[in-house]
């Protein structure tokens, strides 16, 4: 069985910045990245449908450590592929990969001190030994999305395609393509499509918010060449970070101005107010949901060409050539592309045992936003929903590189986090997206006070992880124990 001090599951965003701050912080650690693809970049190589973009800025979801250098802010889905897969080779953290092994089950040894993790190959069963634990694999399921039923689908003689599965052959050129859906993927195909030439009809149950914003930067190119690249890149990266966190502020504090802005925005793209009452404004506040955005009002410029349009409706049934509607109107559809969200689920869905005992990680309780109640030696990445992913994803791993050192310092081999509080009941993620609202008993929960709640919020958190007190609710242990430092529900006693 091989050992590494560290073991990283997942080889994305959150995969390659912990690998970064590890050899960077701690050089002397061994280290390896278990990956479940073939491939490596996670979410941005298993998504290839038409149009796949980021929908943050590129100075925020890119590292922080390696400046984004091309023009486009918000970039295509190959183009920041290409990206991760270079900074990976740049620093030589794809050396540090096994790709093709997909964690199962990870067991921790009080006894032993270190986890135990089971790995399944196309050859069999590989097993390794770590002394910490970091996933980094995100919180989609991979291998499904989301298929709500749909009422008389069987009916239905056209192809039916989920984005996060879609097929290399589908050639939509001349075809009438029904979009199910109003979220970020959802208003990312229509204009895509549109532009392969097909005709798209997007069918939302209710609307989304939708934001135009430029595809370039307008200060990362007055700065471009004007100043040193790591500077200019850390001016455009900090400008990105308080405007979308004022923004958000804004419409957590004041929903009622945030709605006028967003309103005004619409009205300089659509200029039939009726089409933005009907198929535009939401019955949500904003920031209940996650804000869509439209690079250089893509979606806008196809709804006026007519080669796109929004119906805003409720399916109820299908024939063999559409979709019928609850109005009584039939959409006719060669393509139905069901943009229905996606599952959720922690770990990649592995087993976690502590002592033996079975892990629900819906029942613990999330420390720094990072660390589980009761689960010694283990960190996973949680990423912001109203900011880039790896704004949070790289405090995650200096946090625990943070973590580390302090345990280097005291002799502790590790390190628990203990939890006797009063659990919040609500999701961990504050939004209502029906994706955050299926997976509330599969994700952890929240505490009621610091540091058991999972702020939204990067200057807050930036102080946190970086100052916060380690020691604050861990329970740390220098030698191996009989038992389980804390009982697995968090609330259990110290070592004996």
């Amino acid at each position: 069985m091989e050992h590494y001090d560290v073991l990283i599951v997942g080889a994305g965003i959150s995969g390659i910045d912990a690998a970064y701050r590890l050899q960077t912080e701690h050089p002397q650690r061994t280290y390896a990245i278990l990956e479940a693809r073939d491939a490596i970049g996670g979410t941005w190589d298993l998504f290839r449908f038409p149009g796949i973009r980021s929908d943050s800025d590129m100075f925020t979801l890119g590292f922080p450590f390696r400046p984004w250098t091309q023009a486009r802010t918000i970039a295509d889905g190959p183009s920041i592929l290409r990206y991760l897969r270079e900074t990976a080779a740049e620093y030589g953290i794809d050396r540090r990969m096994r790709l093709g092994r997909r964690v199962t089950a990870a067991s921790w040894s009080s006894r032993d001190q270190r986890w135990e993790v089971e790995v399944r190959t196309a050859e069999g069963t590989e097993r390794y030994s770590c002394g910490f634990l970091f996933l980094c694999s995100g919180y989609y399921r991979y291998d499904r999305g989301y298929h709500p039923e749909l009422p008389g689908l069987d009916d239905y003689r056209g192809r039916v395609v989920h984005p996060q599965h879609w097929p290399d052959d589908l050639d939509c050129a001349g075809k009438r393509v029904v979009v199910v859906g109003s979220g970020a993927t959802a208003v990312t195909l229509v204009p895509a499509l549109a532009g392969q030439g097909a005709h798209v009809t997007m069918l939302q149950r209710s609307p989304s918010y939708v934001i135009a914003l430029p595809g370039t930067d307008p200060l990362a190119d007055r700065l471009t060449g004007r100043l040193p690249t790591r500077l200019a890149h850390r001016l455009v990266r900090w400008k990105n970070v308080l405007v979308t966190s004022a923004f958000y502020q804004l419409a957590r504090r004041a929903p009622g101005a945030a709605k006028r802005l967003l309103r005004a925005g619409l009205e300089r793209q659509i200029p039939d107010r009726e089409v933005i009452d009907r198929d535009f404004t939401p019955r949500y506040q904003p920031w209940d949901q996650r804000l869509c955005v439209v690079p250089d009002g893509d979606l806008f410029r196809a709804l006026r060409s007519d080669a796109a349009d929004v119906v805003t409706d409720t399916i109820a049934g299908f024939s063999e050539g559409g979709v019928r509607l609850a109005s009584g109107r039939e959409l006719p559809a060669d393509v139905l592309v069901t943009a229905t969200g996606l599952q959720l689920q922690v770990g990649g869905g592995m087993r976690i045992t502590v002592d033996g005992a079975e892990i629900d990680p819906g029942r613990t309780v999330t420390y720094r936003g990072c660390l589980l109640s009761g689960v010694p030696n283990l960190a996973l990445c949680i990423g912001y929903v109203n900011a880039s992913w790896t704004l949070r994803a790289d405090l995650t791993a200096r946090y625990v590189c943070r973590l580390l050192a302090h345990m280097d310092a005291h002799g502790y081999r590790s390190a628990t986090p203990e939890f006797d509080g009063e659990v919040v009941a609500r999701p961990l993620l504050p939004l209502t997206s029906g994706y955050v609202q299926r997976a509330a008993d599969v994700l952890p929960k929240q505490g009621s006070a610091d540091p058991w709640v999972l702020r939204q919020n990067y200057l807050l958190d930036l102080l946190a992880t970086r100052f916060g007190d380690v020691t604050r609710d861990m329970v740390f242990a220098a030698r191996p124990v009989r038992r389980s430092p804390v009982a697995v529900d968090g609330r259990g006693p110290g070592p004996g």
